[in-house]
């Protein structure tokens, strides 16, 4: 459920001219980059309702239909950095930068003040080429954009596969040794399915492909205490069950749906911060003492039902707490400090406490500045909802993601929405380690026909990906319960 809504090729000798649009410079060396040329905003095309201020900056951004092209020739095949100078608006502003009408990142804006963000290695041929900065949550100053020559993706950083238990069950250890043998080669295939291993969504993706994804999504959200009160009964743990014996890997997310004295609005959508009243920062803090009290009570109910799983030797790519930079959800409606606090307070409870020893720690915050540290980190994914068909590799985000932490681990694709072309991240270099497309309109055209929504990816994509030889589906899992255990995961 996206409540919201975003190998190593080694690069080519470059010789580069950029010509056109807002006006040329001279090459030059900047920061072991090859600066091409820097452009001025003002200069570019502006839509109906951009306008130059007196300082030569470009204003007036506010949603889809307002643009800034920039336009530029490339005389070879190459990657490039595009790196903008902007400044947002009354704050924190995110907007769209597409290469040829294709989104390859966002543009984020945190201050008022100017800032340089870039956005990494953006593969071109040969020829013209239009760069757009498009309004999505607007409000910026823009200024420029600098084209510079990318540098070379560093392999100098061993990944770090060693799982933060150190008491880490043998089932974990062995997952864990799995995806690392697959990491930088394959992609392992995923899809979220309130279904289980059997459901709507991939039935619709075997009758599409022939194919059913190596890894089961599911969601812990039926079994917060507050939705059992009004009746919910969760399905999750029976389905993992199930899908582990049939052979298939299974991750799982908590929509954590707030304690019921803080729900503001229906109590279904008590995940959402505008439907609760709860604030972290005052839980975390001690100001809220009976809060931190119902906080752990839900870990404790939460706690007890992944026993289960436990004690079938059942391994879980645990992601919670995901999505928090975006502030959605309560858990993010909250100072970083106080998120990783709820977190690193939820990782000792489940491993110490309950000594939940089957999962491994996949974290999403979105952000680096919501990182809770690489002792209580396994893996670093990524949720991106680029639009409806775009099949480019998000190496910027994966890029990014990688520099989360302080040492090099697995980066993965933990919520999609459209699927990325394989052939384009093997290109790229942006080797998510596996991804899951989230359920429903990104799959299904019918909740009860299994029909292929063209809506964000097409079927002969997705029939690409999962018959691509570098993507894993789950005929092509071998017995995880016997994998042999890697030295460097105990």
């Amino acid at each position: 459920m996206k409540i919201t809504g975003v190998g190593r090729a080694a690069l080519m000798a470059l010789g580069i001219a950029i010509l056109a649009g807002c006006g040329k410079q001279d090459a030059q060396e900047t920061d072991m980059q090859r600066e091409i040329g820097t452009y001025r905003a003002q200069d570019g095309t502006l839509s109906e309702h951009l306008y130059v201020t007196e300082e030569g900056y470009v204003q007036g951004f506010t949603g889809q239909e307002d643009t800034c092209d920039f336009q530029i020739t490339v005389a070879e095949d190459g990657f490039y950095d595009l790196k903008f100078r902007a400044a947002g608006l009354g704050g924190y502003k995110e907007n769209r930068i597409l290469v040829d009408d294709i989104s390859v990142g966002n543009l984020v804006s945190s201050t008022e003040e100017f800032e340089e963000k870039v956005i990494k290695r953006n593969f071109l041929s040969a020829g013209e080429h239009k760069i757009t900065v498009e309004g999505y949550w607007g409000y910026i100053t823009l200024d420029s954009l600098t084209v510079l020559e990318s540098k070379e993706l560093a392999e100098d950083r061993e990944l770090d596969v060693t799982l933060s238990n150190p008491d880490a069950g043998e089932c974990a250890r062995r997952l864990m040794s799995y995806l690392a043998d697959q990491y930088g080669t394959n992609f392992i295939s995923g899809q979220y399915c309130d279904g289980g291993l059997y459901g709507h969504e991939m039935a619709c993706i075997f009758k599409a492909t022939g194919k059913f994804p190596a890894m089961v999504g599911l969601d812990m959200m039926e079994y917060s205490p507050s939705r059992v009160a009004n009746g919910s009964e969760g399905k999750s743990i029976l389905l993992a069950q199930e899908a582990w014996e049939k052979g298939a890997i299974v991750t799982m997310c908590w929509h954590w749906n707030a304690p019921e004295r803080y729900l503001t609005g229906q109590w279904y959508s008590g995940f959402y911060k505008d439907s609760t009243n709860i604030s972290l920062d005052d839980i975390m803090s001690g100001k809220d003492e009976e809060g931190y009290q119902l906080l752990l009570s839900d870990m404790d109910a939460v706690a007890k039902e992944l026993q289960t799983l436990r004690d079938a030797k059942v391994p879980i790519l645990w992601r919670p707490l995901h999505e928090a930079s975006g502030g959605w959800f309560w858990w993010g409606d909250c100072s970083p400090d106080s998120y990783c606090k709820l977190y690193r307070l939820m990782y000792e409870k489940f491993t110490k406490e309950y000594e939940l020893d089957n999962l491994i720690w996949v974290w999403n915050g979105q952000s680096g500045q919501w990182y809770p540290g690489d002792d209580v980190v396994d893996l670093v994914g990524e949720d991106i909802y680029a639009g409806n068909h775009v099949y480019s590799s998000q190496i910027n985000k994966y890029m990014e993601v990688e520099e989360y932490t302080d040492t090099r681990k697995m980066v993965v694709l933990s919520e999609n929405g459209c699927l990325f072309d394989p052939d384009l991240a093997i290109r790229d270099g942006a080797m998510w380690g596996y991804f899951g497309t989230w359920g429903g309109e990104f799959v299904t055209k019918s909740s009860t026909l299994n029909i292929w929504s063209e809506e964000y990816t097409e079927e002969a994509m997705v029939q690409k990906v999962y018959q691509h030889e570098r993507v894993i589906t789950l005929d092509e899992l071998p017995d995880l319960k016997t994998y042999p255990i890697r030295e460097d995961v105990n």
